[in-house]
Protein backbone atom coordinates (compact mmCIF):
# COMPACT_ATOMS: atom_id res chain seq x y z
CA UNK A 1 0.00 0.00 0.00
CA UNK A 2 1.15 3.24 -0.80
CA UNK A 3 3.10 5.43 2.41
CA UNK A 4 1.65 8.81 0.44
CA UNK A 5 1.47 11.46 2.93
CA UNK A 6 -1.62 13.06 3.42
CA UNK A 7 -1.64 16.92 4.41
CA UNK A 8 -2.87 18.26 7.84
CA UNK A 9 -2.04 17.26 11.24
CA UNK A 10 -4.38 15.44 13.70
CA UNK A 11 -4.25 18.53 16.19
CA UNK A 12 -8.37 18.51 15.46
CA UNK A 13 -8.56 21.71 14.07
CA UNK A 14 -10.20 21.23 10.86
CA UNK A 15 -9.29 22.75 7.83
CA UNK A 16 -10.48 23.37 4.40
CA UNK A 17 -8.39 20.80 3.05
CA UNK A 18 -9.00 18.75 6.04
CA UNK A 19 -13.01 18.90 5.11
CA UNK A 20 -12.47 17.81 1.40
CA UNK A 21 -10.10 14.93 2.42
CA UNK A 22 -13.28 13.98 4.81
CA UNK A 23 -15.72 14.15 2.35
CA UNK A 24 -13.62 12.40 0.04
CA UNK A 25 -13.56 9.19 2.54
CA UNK A 26 -17.24 9.68 3.07
CA UNK A 27 -18.14 9.22 -0.55
CA UNK A 28 -15.38 6.21 -0.35
CA UNK A 29 -16.99 4.71 2.84
CA UNK A 30 -20.69 5.36 0.12
CA UNK A 31 -19.32 3.35 -2.39
CA UNK A 32 -17.95 0.53 -0.48
CA UNK A 33 -20.88 0.06 1.36
CA UNK A 34 -23.30 0.30 -1.78
CA UNK A 35 -21.18 -1.18 -4.11
CA UNK A 36 -18.58 -3.54 -2.53
CA UNK A 37 -15.12 -3.17 -2.69
CA UNK A 38 -14.28 -3.46 -6.07
CA UNK A 39 -16.13 -0.33 -6.91
CA UNK A 40 -13.49 1.87 -4.69
CA UNK A 41 -12.39 3.56 -7.34
CA UNK A 42 -10.88 7.09 -7.79
CA UNK A 43 -13.13 7.86 -10.55
CA UNK A 44 -16.38 6.38 -8.35
CA UNK A 45 -15.23 8.33 -5.49
CA UNK A 46 -14.84 11.58 -7.50
CA UNK A 47 -18.16 11.08 -9.01
CA UNK A 48 -19.87 10.21 -5.61
CA UNK A 49 -18.54 12.90 -4.11
CA UNK A 50 -18.94 15.79 -6.81
CA UNK A 51 -15.83 16.24 -7.76
CA UNK A 52 -12.87 15.43 -10.78
CA UNK A 53 -10.83 12.02 -10.41
CA UNK A 54 -8.00 15.16 -9.73
CA UNK A 55 -9.29 16.42 -7.20
CA UNK A 56 -8.87 12.80 -5.51
CA UNK A 57 -5.06 12.19 -6.59
CA UNK A 58 -4.35 16.06 -5.26
CA UNK A 59 -5.62 14.91 -1.79
CA UNK A 60 -4.32 11.49 -1.46
CA UNK A 61 -1.91 11.13 -4.42
CA UNK A 62 -3.13 7.78 -5.84
CA UNK A 63 -5.88 5.17 -5.03
CA UNK A 64 -3.62 3.52 -2.74
CA UNK A 65 -3.48 7.25 -0.41
CA UNK A 66 -7.75 6.95 -0.62
CA UNK A 67 -7.64 3.53 0.73
CA UNK A 68 -4.98 4.40 3.14
CA UNK A 69 -7.38 7.05 4.57
CA UNK A 70 -10.86 4.62 4.29
CA UNK A 71 -8.96 1.88 6.60
CA UNK A 72 -7.49 4.40 9.04
CA UNK A 73 -10.83 5.57 9.51
CA UNK A 74 -12.04 2.02 10.14
CA UNK A 75 -9.57 1.23 12.48
CA UNK A 76 -9.80 4.52 14.37
CA UNK A 77 -13.63 3.48 14.96
CA UNK A 78 -13.01 0.33 16.27
CA UNK A 79 -10.08 1.56 18.71
CA UNK A 80 -12.99 4.24 19.55
CA UNK A 81 -15.49 0.70 20.30
CA UNK A 82 -13.30 -1.15 22.37
CA UNK A 83 -11.68 1.47 24.27
CA UNK A 84 -13.27 1.75 28.21
CA UNK A 85 -16.33 3.81 28.35
CA UNK A 86 -16.80 4.39 32.51
CA UNK A 87 -16.61 0.36 33.45
CA UNK A 88 -14.47 0.39 36.53
CA UNK A 89 -14.52 -2.85 37.08
CA UNK A 90 -11.72 -4.35 34.73
CA UNK A 91 -13.91 -7.64 34.10
CA UNK A 92 -16.92 -5.58 32.90
CA UNK A 93 -15.12 -3.44 30.82
CA UNK A 94 -13.36 -6.17 29.27
CA UNK A 95 -16.01 -8.09 28.71
CA UNK A 96 -18.68 -4.92 27.35
CA UNK A 97 -15.23 -4.15 24.91
CA UNK A 98 -16.13 -7.36 23.54
CA UNK A 99 -19.59 -6.67 23.47
CA UNK A 100 -19.20 -3.57 21.59
CA UNK A 101 -16.37 -5.19 19.22
CA UNK A 102 -18.92 -7.50 18.18
CA UNK A 103 -21.36 -4.50 17.33
CA UNK A 104 -18.87 -2.19 15.24
CA UNK A 105 -18.46 -4.93 12.79
CA UNK A 106 -22.06 -6.20 12.21
CA UNK A 107 -22.50 -2.53 11.61
CA UNK A 108 -19.72 -1.39 10.13
CA UNK A 109 -20.01 -5.32 7.76
CA UNK A 110 -18.03 -3.61 4.53
CA UNK A 111 -15.74 -1.76 6.20
CA UNK A 112 -14.81 -4.62 8.96
CA UNK A 113 -14.94 -7.03 5.92
CA UNK A 114 -12.31 -4.93 4.21
CA UNK A 115 -10.12 -3.77 7.09
CA UNK A 116 -9.29 -7.62 7.68
CA UNK A 117 -10.10 -8.98 4.19
CA UNK A 118 -7.40 -7.10 2.35
CA UNK A 119 -10.07 -6.73 -0.76
CA UNK A 120 -8.64 -2.84 -0.63
CA UNK A 121 -5.00 -3.66 0.25
CA UNK A 122 -2.06 -3.07 -2.08
CA UNK A 123 1.82 -3.57 -1.04
CA UNK A 124 2.40 -3.01 2.40
CA UNK A 125 0.74 -0.55 4.73
CA UNK A 126 1.57 2.78 5.75
CA UNK A 127 3.12 3.61 9.10
CA UNK A 128 -0.14 5.71 9.86
CA UNK A 129 -1.81 2.76 8.98
CA UNK A 130 0.25 0.50 10.91
CA UNK A 131 -0.26 2.38 13.79
CA UNK A 132 -3.76 2.58 13.81
CA UNK A 133 -4.38 -0.98 12.85
CA UNK A 134 -3.05 -1.57 16.16
CA UNK A 135 -4.46 0.68 18.47
CA UNK A 136 -7.34 -1.54 19.25
CA UNK A 137 -5.15 -4.51 20.06
CA UNK A 138 -3.49 -2.05 22.01
CA UNK A 139 -6.86 -1.13 23.93
CA UNK A 140 -7.23 -4.70 24.39
CA UNK A 141 -4.29 -5.65 25.68
CA UNK A 142 -4.27 -2.52 28.35
CA UNK A 143 -7.61 -3.96 29.46
CA UNK A 144 -5.71 -7.70 29.93
CA UNK A 145 -2.91 -5.67 31.53
CA UNK A 146 -5.50 -3.98 34.08
CA UNK A 147 -6.78 -6.92 34.88
CA UNK A 148 -4.03 -8.73 35.70
CA UNK A 149 -2.41 -5.84 37.91
CA UNK A 150 -6.10 -5.76 39.59
CA UNK A 151 -5.62 -9.70 40.62
CA UNK A 152 -8.96 -10.17 38.73
CA UNK A 153 -6.95 -12.26 35.53
CA UNK A 154 -4.44 -14.83 36.12
CA UNK A 155 -0.89 -13.78 35.57
CA UNK A 156 0.74 -13.91 32.42
CA UNK A 157 1.96 -12.18 29.12
CA UNK A 158 -0.89 -9.43 28.41
CA UNK A 159 0.01 -9.74 24.12
CA UNK A 160 -0.56 -13.15 24.34
CA UNK A 161 -3.65 -12.98 26.42
CA UNK A 162 -5.09 -10.40 24.58
CA UNK A 163 -4.03 -12.32 20.89
CA UNK A 164 -6.07 -15.11 22.43
CA UNK A 165 -8.85 -13.41 23.06
CA UNK A 166 -8.77 -11.17 19.82
CA UNK A 167 -8.73 -14.70 18.05
CA UNK A 168 -11.78 -16.38 19.55
CA UNK A 169 -13.91 -12.82 19.44
CA UNK A 170 -12.55 -12.43 15.63
CA UNK A 171 -13.55 -15.54 14.96
CA UNK A 172 -16.98 -15.63 15.90
CA UNK A 173 -17.74 -12.47 14.14
CA UNK A 174 -16.34 -13.49 11.08
CA UNK A 175 -18.59 -16.57 10.95
CA UNK A 176 -21.28 -14.76 12.25
CA UNK A 177 -21.38 -11.92 9.16
CA UNK A 178 -20.18 -15.06 7.01
CA UNK A 179 -23.92 -16.80 8.04
CA UNK A 180 -22.17 -19.56 9.47
CA UNK A 181 -23.85 -19.98 12.46
CA UNK A 182 -25.87 -22.58 13.68
CA UNK A 183 -27.15 -21.15 16.93
CA UNK A 184 -30.74 -19.73 17.66
CA UNK A 185 -29.28 -16.42 19.40
CA UNK A 186 -25.70 -15.62 18.12
CA UNK A 187 -25.48 -12.19 20.49
CA UNK A 188 -26.09 -14.86 23.30
CA UNK A 189 -24.03 -17.71 21.87
CA UNK A 190 -21.70 -14.85 21.57
CA UNK A 191 -21.81 -13.28 24.77
CA UNK A 192 -21.10 -16.80 26.49
CA UNK A 193 -18.45 -17.33 24.34
CA UNK A 194 -17.12 -13.87 26.20
CA UNK A 195 -17.94 -15.63 29.56
CA UNK A 196 -16.03 -18.72 28.97
CA UNK A 197 -12.98 -16.84 27.83
CA UNK A 198 -13.07 -14.49 31.26
CA UNK A 199 -14.05 -17.69 33.50
CA UNK A 200 -11.12 -19.14 31.86
CA UNK A 201 -8.42 -16.12 32.23
CA UNK A 202 -9.69 -15.08 35.94
CA UNK A 203 -8.74 -15.43 39.09
CA UNK A 204 -10.62 -17.89 40.57
CA UNK A 205 -11.46 -16.23 44.01
CA UNK A 206 -12.55 -13.31 41.61
CA UNK A 207 -15.47 -14.98 40.25
CA UNK A 208 -19.03 -13.87 41.12
CA UNK A 209 -20.66 -16.27 43.24
CA UNK A 210 -23.44 -17.92 41.38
Amino acid sequence: MSTTKRTGTRSGVRTPSRDVQSALVDAAEAVLVRDGPAAVTVRAVAVEAGVAPMGVYNRFGSKEGLVDALLVRGFEGLQRAVAAQGELDPIDRLRESGMRYRLFALEHREQYGVMFGGALASGEPSAELSACAGGAFQELMDHVSTGMAAGRLLPGDPREVAQQIWSAVHGAVTLEMAGRTFAADPEATYRALLELLIRGLSVPSAEPEQ
